[in-house]
C-alpha cells in the first residue's frame, strides 16, 4: 500500500462501512486547514502532509472498524486531532449507516477531544464550528477530566505504562480503550504490566505495517 498516492476512495476502502461523499467532503476540508495551520503552528509534522489520507485519515478512521458500536470517544492529547477529529466527521455522517450504528445506539456519537495545550485546542475548537462536528473541546490535563465514554484512544500521546495512567478515570467508569501504538507495541504491554493489571489484544493497523491498534480492558492498579 502507497501512501503517498493514496486517494480519499482508496482511503474508504480499507474500511468495513460505507464512508458517505458528505464525509469525504468533510475530511478534505479538515486536511486543507490541518495543511495552511501547520505551516505556522507544527501540529503535524510537515512531512506526512502528503500522506494525509493514509498516514492521518485512515490511521484514525480504522477504530471504527473494531468499535463500530462506540458512540461517545474521548481523544487524550487530541493535538492536531487524530484519531478524535476524523472519528467526530465519521461519527457525524453515520447516523443512518447500519454497518456502524447498531439499533440501540443513540442517532448522533459524540467526541471529547482533550489536550492541555491552548493553541491546540484553539485550533481544534476552529475545526469543530467550521465542520459544524459532534464534539466538545476541552483544555486541560487528561488525569483531571471526569467522563463517562464508550471508549478512550490516543495516538502518540505517551507510552502505554504512563498513558494508562493519564485514562485511569475514564476506565474506573467503564470505557475500554482502543489506542494506536507503534512498533514498541509489545514492550510497552510488558513494562506497564509491572504496574497495571489489564487485558490486551493486538491487531495490524491498516496504515502502518509497524503500527497495532490495541484494545485495553479490565484495566486496574496492580497490587
Amino acid at each position: 500500500m502507497s501512501e503517498q498516492f493514496m486517494t480519499p476512495e482508496e482511503m474508504a476502502s480499507h474500511l468495513v462501512f460505507h464512508v458517505k461523499q458528505a464525509a469525504i467532503d468533510d475530511l478534505t476540508r479538515f486536511g486543507q486547514i490541518l495543511s495552511e495551520r501547520n505551516e505556522v503552528m507544527n501540529l503535524v509534522g510537515p512531512a506526512t502532509i502528503p500522506h494525509y489520507w493514509s498516514r492521518h485519515v485512515l490511521d484514525s478512521a480504522q477504530l471504527l472498524n473494531h468499535a463500530p458500536d462506540a458512540r461517545t470517544w474521548a481523544d487524550l492529547g487530541a493535538g492536531a486531532g487524530f484519531p478524535g477529529v476524523v472519528l467526530a466527521i465519521l461519527l457525524k455522517h453515520s447516523s443512518t449507516d447500519p454497518a456502524i450504528l447498531s439499533p440501540d445506539s443513540s442517532p448522533a456519537g459524540h467526541v471529547y477531544l482533550i489536550d492541555s495545550l491552548a493553541k491546540r485546542c484553539r485550533f481544534l475548537s476552529e475545526i469543530v464550528r467550521e465542520l459544524g462536528l459532534p464534539a466538545t473541546v476541552i483544555n486541560d490535563r487528561a488525569e483531571t477530566v471526569s467522563l463517562k465514554v464508550d471508549v478512550v484512544t490516543a495516538r502518540a500521546m505517551a507510552p502505554l505504562p504512563k498513558l494508562l495512567g493519564f485514562a485511569e478515570g475514564f476506565f474506573k467508569r467503564g470505557a475500554e480503550g482502543w489506542l494506536l501504538k507503534g512498533e514498541n507495541t509489545d514492550a510497552e504491554i510488558i513494562e506497564a504490566h509491572q504496574h497495571w493489571s489489564f487485558q490486551a489484544e493486538k491487531f495490524p493497523s491498516l496504515s502502518d505495517p509497524r503500527g497495532r491498534v490495541v484494545h485495553i480492558r479490565s484495566v486496574r492498579r496492580a497490587k
